[in-house]
């Protein structure tokens, strides 16, 4: 019994000098493990893309000697872009590529296109292709007026006549903008579907970084503007 009565009371001691140790005002932390902190995350700086960046900014030169015969043939299948020398003409290339359902014209070896749903990404809208309608135009994204004053004088003829047939240049769309837009760059018209203004500027900018061509201030201006409104 003594020693039970003596193991018991060196038990209480002990819960005694534990309970003096805890102080009541200690900090939370003292006794709650730290939470784990929030991954950082920033958003990333709103930069115009390097390409925009390495156009040039020039005035745009005089039109003096344009023509469109400068460019050569209208859709010559003669050159040296991705699509060319296939056996048909461009105009055709670019209906069958942008057309859904393109109904083709047989004995035509795969080319002429008879007919076909537009989903123009200009206007937002579907238009009906009926050979001979004149509905549906072929846009030069970068109009070939425009890089006449922004560069092209100093090409030679193959460099034009690539430049007219290039597909990253040329868009379906409705004929009604196409006489809309005329030679107008990114500062002076845009497509009026707002959805597709960002993929418009950048592909301005692709087809002139590629060929070398300028850029106006007010043309800067507009590109940077869509971009910056890209999702």
């Amino acid at each position: 019994m003594k020693r039970l009565a003596a193991a018991l009371g060196i038990l209480l001691a002990l819960l005694v000098i534990g309970a003096a140790s805890l102080r009541v005002d200690a900090p939370l932390t003292a006794v709650l493990p730290a939470a784990p902190s929030a991954p950082v995350t920033t958003a990333p700086p709103a930069t115009t893309p390097p390409v925009l960046s390495a156009l040039a900014i020039k005035g745009r030169a005089p039109m003096t000697g344009y023509a469109r015969e400068n460019f050569g043939q209208a859709w010559s299948d003669d050159v040296r872009v991705d699509g060319g020398r296939n056996g048909c003409d461009t105009r055709n290339d670019i209906l069958r590529r942008d057309l859904i359902d393109p109904v083709i014209r047989p004995g035509t070896h795969g080319c002429l296109v008879e007919s076909g749903l537009l989903p123009d990404p200009y206007s937002g809208e579907r238009i009906e292709f009926v050979r001979g309608n004149d509905r549906v135009h072929i846009d030069h994204v970068v109009p070939l007026a425009d890089a006449w004053a922004k560069g092209a004088q100093a090409w030679d003829d193959e460099t034009r006549r690539d430049f007219a047939n290039d597909p990253r240049n040329l868009q379906a769309t409705a004929a009604d903008l196409n006489r809309q837009k005329g030679a107008g760059d990114a500062a002076t018209w845009q497509p009026p579907n707002k959805d597709h203004r960002c993929a418009y500027a950048r592909q301005q900018i692709e087809v002139k970084a590629a060929y070398g061509l300028w850029i106006t201030r007010a043309e800067h201006t507009a590109l940077a503007r869509e971009l910056s409104r890209c999702r």
